[in-house]
């Protein structure tokens, strides 16, 4: 069905998404093992830019993978979401999106006619077990030593914390500043990458919520930092984009 035979609401329906997320350059993912987390990160990262989400819903059962449902406070949000991101090559792949077909768990609790069901309460809590067990590990496993880049280039000078720096001559090379510690390159790509010359992004890992983005000239850096900045990856965390120091 298309979108045009579903009348318009809050939520859209994703499909074709890569069952396959890379998410780091050492860890691929696969099918039964692959990460929702990482998937609604980025999913929420994406959509994010065109209004208020309440929720983003992706199940790793055989029958729902490769979809995912983002749910929207407002109508005209969904109805931009869907224009502008079809055929968005979300990891690779390109997006289909479309209405949902029937009315979202959240917009029911909004508006009061929620019905409970016990096997989704089931399943919330085993997910959220889940992620509690996920994020305690991710916790242990913060770097105590110092590392330079994840690809092993040269890294500019930097300050921890929101940007006070003085006035920094444009360059090719991007500071990006308030990234949410769990925010990957891969998000990061998919943010940069839409704008000319962009060549890559850099994470510190010893350093969370800091990274640098590379493009060819100080021009085609400028346009992205113009458009970008203050760009909210979650809501508690817009962007601080400035030119590095080198």
């Amino acid at each position: 069905m298309l979108s045009g035979d579903i009348p318009p609401n809050q939520t859209i329906y994703i499909k074709n998404l890569n069952e396959k997320i890379k998410k780091d350059e050492y860890n691929v993912i696969f099918c039964i093992g692959f990460n929702l987390a990482e998937l609604k990160r980025s999913l929420y990262c994406l959509f994010s830019q065109y209004g208020r989400i309440l929720d983003v819903v992706a199940l790793k059962t055989p029958k729902l993978r490769g979809q995912a449902w983002v749910c929207f406070s407002e109508v005209p949000a969904a109805s931009n979401a869907v224009r502008q991101m079809q055929n968005f090559p979300f990891y690779d792949k390109p997006m289909r999106i479309q209405y949902a077909k029937t009315k979202s768990d959240c917009i029911a609790k909004e508006e009061g006619s929620y019905v409970p069901r016990e096997k989704k309460k089931k399943q919330e809590e085993k997910a959220a077990e889940r992620k509690r067990r996920a994020d305690e590990a991710q916790q242990s496993a913060v770097p105590n030593g110092t590392h330079g880049a994840s690809n092993g280039g040269p890294t500019p000078s930097f300050r921890q914390g929101p940007s006070t720096q003085e006035a920094v001559p444009p360059n090719n090379i991007l500071f990006i500043e308030n990234l949410p510690h769990e925010t990957t390159g891969r998000m990061l790509e998919m943010l940069f990458e839409q704008y000319p010359g962009f060549k890559e992004v850099r994470l510190i890992e010893a350093k969370p919520g800091i990274a640098f983005v590379d493009f060819d000239d100080e021009v085609q850096s400028s346009m992205a930092m113009q458009a970008l900045n203050g760009f909210k990856i979650t809501p508690q965390n817009p962007m601080i984009i400035t030119f590095a120091k080198k």
